[in-house]
């Protein structure tokens, strides 16, 4: 049997999942988890051999995820569930690892098919997402910011409306090392100003509101 985990903070779509894929022969759904801290707890008592993992879980961005997981429990395959269709998310997915990348409203059918496929040692996109991969053009992201613990302060701040200067008293440092800090964020985005940085860093799950 080969037994397969889902994490995903959506209770209907984790229990539907589970439902269909236990219906599949030779599929075991050994786990179902809503937060990244379940599935560490969950993955120490059961091996696994595909995992099927949200992008946006409530305790975290699961592109962070992928190394260690990888690292920790290497005989195990990732296929990324996401309802981001961007580039930049999907390429950082497969860079970190991940086997296979579904949006959520793929069929059944692809789901199964990804899983049968990742399990011959090949990787799996579905339509969506191979196409997107396959248009891609050379501007944009090509793949989500990498951001230090201070940088994710000071958007989330600055997303709150926050100025330089309060932002600096707020995290005891320099109004010149939070300029400093803003620049840094405008390149690692390619964005022209903070806010569209703050905007991207929203929708990829790197800042919570």
């Amino acid at each position: 049997m080969i037994k397969i985990a889902i994490t995903d903070d959506h209770p209907l779509l984790l229990e539907g999942l589970k439902n269909i894929l236990s219906q599949q022969e030779n599929f075991a759904v050994v786990g179902c988890y809503s937060s990244a801290r379940e599935l560490f707890t969950g993955l120490e008592s059961q091996i696994l051999e595909v995992l099927l993992l949200d992008i946006n879980l409530s305790d975290g961005n699961s592109i962070d995820l992928i190394k260690p997981i990888l690292k920790k429990y290497p005989d195990t395959q990732i296929i990324m569930l996401s309802v981001h269709n961007e580039f930049a998310v999907i390429n950082s997915t497969l860079e970190e690892g991940a086997m296979g990348y579904i949006q959520k409203n793929a069929l059944v059918t692809e789901i199964i098919s990804g899983i049968q496929t990742i399990l011959r040692g090949e990787r799996f996109l579905c339509p969506q997402t191979k196409k997107i991969v396959e248009m891609k053009t050379n501007s944009g992201l090509n793949a989500v910011p990498k951001l230090t613990r201070r940088e994710k302060e000071i958007l989330m701040e600055a997303s709150l409306g926050l100025t330089t200067i309060q932002i600096a008293d707020k995290l005891c440092i320099s109004p010149h090392t939070v300029e400093s800090h803003r620049k840094n964020l405008i390149v690692k985005f390619k964005t022209s100003n903070l806010s569209t940085a703050i905007k991207l860093a929203m929708e990829y799950g790197l800042v919570r509101p």
